[in-house]
């Protein structure tokens, strides 16, 4: 009997002679000897495709498995084409539509690639991973509910295919659904023990109940080892520091940098990497890296032209038109629209919590729509539809954000405000609207997106916030009747051991203060005043302050003296709660966006003096202060007096200015020409 080698050459000779027939059954008989024989396969492939003709349904699975050994090869081409001849030859078999789908999933195709899943899930309706494949990208895609249904069915299919109740958990976590998706995690973690993806989404999922449950989840996945550590790092990092957990987080700072620094990572959060203070073009950097691997894929939809109108059609998009510091800072702003400019719709793909400011936002815009159920696509589709000139992204890279959407391009012209302090890096956003304080000409370079200056600040207020009329006492606050009321009610993860040690400083130097701050985790206040008996201070002088309504929140601000402000992320909305309140900011003015929101507010307030330059200079500032309680109280007084006329506080002024920004953003593009930078006037 011949060899495999005689068997291939007597093919070849026939070949070359031009004798394909006789070729084509010597390849067959090689193959018959050796299944999967490359240079077999090729042969009889190359043959078959001179000849126009379709292998047998064998050939087309043969053609099929090697497309998927050449992507893995990396030849893309070669298994690209291998795959579109056998899907040419048995379109009807499921096999040939799941390898296709793997193949177009790896090359960022989603769409493309969850149809050909579909339909490998139609011809195979009993292959569950053809239904856990479809269900991951229709997740991906934002068909939430279709995801489920198809993941559903493949853990019932294969209860124990861990992939299948990882996506499922996804899912779920995205609707909202954190108890189900606990379980979803915790079968994917027992059913897979090394895979390190359970275990980061495991933490993600307990994380939104308790921070502590979620730092062993996401340090397993570290230990179990991932292709892009980042992510998950990152998450790890900002649990610790809502914990205040501060005992090695210094060398995992140090790593997290060194991976964004080195390119290492497509997944670091760039929100969370702000607080590392690692200089803004790095800042840059990470914010594009993720961008790009967030919408890998996505592409524009078709150019549309849109005609300029009477009013500008202004499309805001965000997950937190309900009980949240944007949508507190925003409600005013919209009502006063002037509606002769601007056609404000709201776009909202966040939960319904029904309340008052949800109601007050519906009632606000022009239109109100709720794509809380919609595909990136169909969210993209239905905001092209509306006609929409001007869209402004509120959620940047912040918790909950849909960038898929924006990547779309459903509007000519595209910007990012409020909800995120820095760059999106993303080339979909032509423009970030900020003031000379928070983003200065000069930080140009460390935006993706065009600088647009409004005239004071960038931040509106809503001056129709209530403020409780009763003060309580401080004793009902756990506070001393006497001394010094230092306050910071910022998140504790914005509290920083730098800035922690100026305050335990301040404290010393001011018997009988203390330190008021916001109640967040249990374990944060135990570690914060573990830290302060670490640096001489009496744990006791540490009070901690209950949630509480907002105008409540805001009246318990008469009872401090001073509010100390963060850094290198800085206070935002809490800043606003308390100027608004009449209580002194001390900031330092930091590097980047994310640090220097207080001073922008200060400045637009009058009180320039409480921005400092450096730490040294706030510590100074918070002496000097505190040890002239008339100068305080000047301060106060000033504050208060001029809290009506002050920008700040003028959200008609804001409206104003903000519309000439959006007509210039939109005249700009109606001449044809490219975004770029402008300030617009006072």
């Amino acid at each position: 009997m011949a060899t495999l080698a005689e068997m291939l050459a007597a093919a070849e000779a026939e070949r070359r002679a031009g004798r394909p027939e006789t070729a084509l059954a010597a390849y067959r008989r090689a193959l018959s000897l050796a299944p999967g024989d490359a240079a077999a396969l090729d042969g009889l492939f190359a043959i078959l495709d001179a000849l126009g003709r379709a292998g047998t349904p064998e050939e087309a699975v043969a053609r099929s498995n090697l497309g998927e050994t050449l992507r893995r090869r990396g030849r893309l081409a070669e298994a690209e084409a291998a795959h579109r001849a056998a899907l040419a030859w048995l379109p009807g078999f499921g096999g040939v539509q799941f390898n296709w789908g793997v193949f177009l999933q790896a090359a960022g195709r989603t769409e493309d690639a969850a149809a050909a899943y579909a339909e490998a899930a139609r011809l195979m309706p009993a292959y569950a991973p053809a239904h856990s494949n479809l269900g991951a990208l229709l997740r991906a895609l934002g068909r939430l509910d279709e995801a489920a249904g198809a993941l559903r069915a493949a853990v019932r299919l294969a209860p124990d295919l861990a992939a299948a109740h990882l996506n499922l958990g996804g899912v779920l976590k995205l609707r909202g659904q954190d108890t189900q998706a606990v379980r979803c995690f915790r079968v994917a973690c027992a059913l897979d023990p090394g895979r390190a993806e359970a275990h980061a989404n495991l933490a993600l999922a307990l994380k939104e109940a308790d921070a502590a449950a979620a730092v062993p989840a996401l340090e397993r996945a570290l230990s179990v080892g991932l292709p892009d550590p980042g992510g998950v790092l990152a998450q790890l990092v900002q649990q610790r520091r809502h914990l205040c957990r501060w005992d090695g987080l210094a060398a995992l700072s140090a790593r997290f940098v060194a991976l964004v620094r080195d390119g290492a990572t497509r997944q670091a959060n760039p929100w969370i990497f702000l607080g590392e203070d690692a200089g803004p073009a790095l800042e840059r950097r990470c914010a594009e890296r993720y961008a790009a691997w967030r919408t890998q894929g996505v592409a524009p939809l078709p150019p549309a032209a849109v005609a300029s109108t009477a009013r500008l059609r202004v499309g805001y998009l965000s997950a937190d038109f309900h009980e949240h510091a944007t949508a507190v800072l925003l409600a005013e702003l919209i009502e006063r629209h002037d509606r002769a400019a601007v056609e404000a719709v709201g776009y909202s793909y966040g939960p319904d919590d029904g309340g008052p400011l949800r109601r007050r936002l519906q009632r606000g815009f022009d239109r109100f729509v709720d794509l809380a159920a919609a595909s990136h696509d169909e969210a993209a589709r239905r905001i092209r539809a509306d006609g929409i000139q001007l869209l402004v992204d509120l959620k940047g890279h912040t918790q909950g954000a849909r960038p898929e959407i924006a990547a779309r391009r459903p509007a000519a012209v595209q910007a990012q405000w409020l909800g995120y302090p820095g760059t999106m890096g993303a080339g979909f956003i032509d423009y970030v609207v900020a003031d000379r304080t928070v983003a200065p000409a000069e930080h140009q370079p460390w935006y993706s997106e065009r600088l647009v200056h409004l005239p004071v600040c960038y931040q509106p207020n809503d001056r129709s916030r209530p403020v409780s009329a009763a003060t309580p006492g401080r004793a009902a606050c756990g506070l001393p009747e006497a001394g010094t009321v230092f306050c910071c009610f910022n998140s504790a993860y914005k509290i920083a051991p730098p800035v922690f040690a100026v305050w335990m400083r301040l404290l010393r130097a001011r018997p009988g203060s203390v330190l008021w701050l916001l109640e967040g985790h249990p374990e944060a206040a135990v570690n914060l005043r573990r830290a302060a008996a670490g640096q001489g201070v009496d744990p006791a002088r540490l009070v901690f302050a209950p949630r509480a309504p907002l105008p409540d929140h805001l009246a318990r601000h008469r009872l401090a003296d001073l509010f100390l402000d963060t850094v290198p992320v800085g206070a935002h909305t809490t800043a606003s709660d308390a100027l608004w309140a009449g209580l002194p900011v001390l900031t330092v003015c930091g590097r980047s966006f994310a640090g220097r929101v207080a001073a922008s507010l200060l400045r637009a307030a009058g009180l320039d003096e409480l921005v400092a330059p450096s730490l040294q200079a706030y510590e100074a500032a918070a002496l000097r202060l505190t040890a002239e309680p008339a100068a305080l109280a000047t301060v106060r007084a000033r504050l208060q007096a001029g809290r009506a006329a002050a920008p700040l506080f003028d959200t008609d002024r804001f409206a104003r200015a903000l519309e000439r920004a959006y007509a210039t953003m939109w005249a700009i593009h109606a001449a044809g020409e490219a975004p770029r930078g402008f300030a617009v006037p006072a």
